[in-house]
């Protein structure tokens, strides 16, 4: 099966030797240097200020989002939430769970978030945004969002979970204060750990906060990170498929040359359904997926038939836009033949009469 959705995405098979191996005891000098190294690849991937921290969380990309509103927010905050979509809805209802003070920032299916929408809320101590709502494929204005922030000394806090490696992010100039991201999207392996990187201001809220859980303690995970370890057993083999692959991209130019891998597979995509009954449905759509509104057939039709006839994932939507909104995915080990495979077989649905 090729797989084009936005995850869990292919694999290189580099990283899927790891993947068929035996995982190794953890608790040792070895093992904790492979850590080291993730932080060090991470921060400087995400071009990180001085003295940022990461955090390995062994939880889907939602355990790092809730423990962001865990322990990077407090009750006194409060916070703007953007809600643009699937993932924005689930930052708000994590800040309802947890009872946090927040606006909610609504903001039409796979439209741009506008400068107006933020006014009157200059008060307000921080913002969590989804950099890429993956539901609608929009990427939004991140540079606008920044400079509302810093302007007005917000805590910036980016679910970059589909976006990392695939989008412009730089934590520096965008002036952010954690960004989550995770395993089974363009770091491309397997599903299990999500990760946050938290710049001196967050670090210092989640050292200044009481602590309010276990599991998803990020006061614990700092702890025990500075030797390189984890407070509890981690996805091992998650881990050393990470190492792997952030070594690849810095072997292969860094993550510069692997954006510009991804937005070409976008972009030849993109250009190659200009023939099809294909409506866009993001205005900014985001480097990771194109997300399409077919004219003449049902989306979650198109889904099964080329998963049961042509051997091709792509990614259905849920709820009210299940029937209207299908996804195709741009990260992971996706070559150009496969793009052409996917293409070719779209214009062979069309020949069908099904497309």
């Amino acid at each position: 099966m090729l797989n084009f959705t936005v995850g869990p995405v292919m694999s290189g098979q580099e990283v899927l030797e790891i993947g068929g191996q035996s995982a190794p005891y953890f608790r040792t000098p070895e093992f904790s240097a492979i850590m080291f190294e993730n932080e060090k690849y991470i921060l400087r991937m995400m071009n990180a200020p001085e003295n940022s921290r990461c955090v390995f969380l062994t939880a889907s990309g939602t355990g790092s989002m809730e423990s962001c509103v865990m322990n990077i927010l407090n009750d006194k905050d409060k916070v703007i939430v953007i809600n643009g979509g699937s993932f924005g809805q689930r930052f708000v209802e994590l800040c309802t769970l947890h009872k946090r003070n927040f606006t909610e920032v609504k903001c039409e299916f796979a439209r741009q978030l506008r400068a107006e929408q933020l006014e009157g809320l200059e008060d307000h101590t921080a913002l969590l945004i989804n950099m890429h709502e993956t539901s609608s494929g929009l990427l939004y204005d991140m540079k606008m969002v920044s400079d509302f922030c810093r302007k007005n000394d917000i805590l910036l806090i980016v679910d970059a979970i589909s976006s990392f490696i695939a989008d412009e992010l730089d934590m520096s100039e965008m002036g952010i204060g954690a960004v989550i991201t995770g395993s089974q999207k363009a770091l491309a392996v397997q599903p299990g750990i999500s990760l946050v990187a938290l710049a001196p201001e967050a670090l210092r809220r989640v050292e200044e906060n009481p602590e309010v859980c276990m599991y998803l303690s990020m006061k614990s995970a700092l702890l025990d990170g500075v030797r390189g370890q984890t407070p509890f057993t981690p996805a091992v083999t998650i881990l050393l498929q990470i190492n792997r692959r952030l070594k690849g991209i810095e072997e292969n130019g860094g993550i510069q040359e692997e954006r510009k891998r991804i937005a070409a597979i976008a972009e030849e995509f993109r250009e190659g359904i200009k023939g099809l009954q294909f409506e866009t449905v993001s205005e900014n759509p985001s480097n990771a997926v194109t997300a399409l509104h077919p004219r003449k057939n049902n989306a979650k039709e198109i889904f099964r038939i080329l998963k049961d006839e042509y051997d091709i994932w792509i990614c259905p939507n849920g709820g009210e836009m299940a029937d209207k909104v299908l996804r195709v995915g741009h990260i992971g080990n996706i070559t150009p033949e496969d793009n052409k495979k996917l293409i070719d077989s779209l214009y062979d649905m069309k020949k069908r009469g099904l497309l």
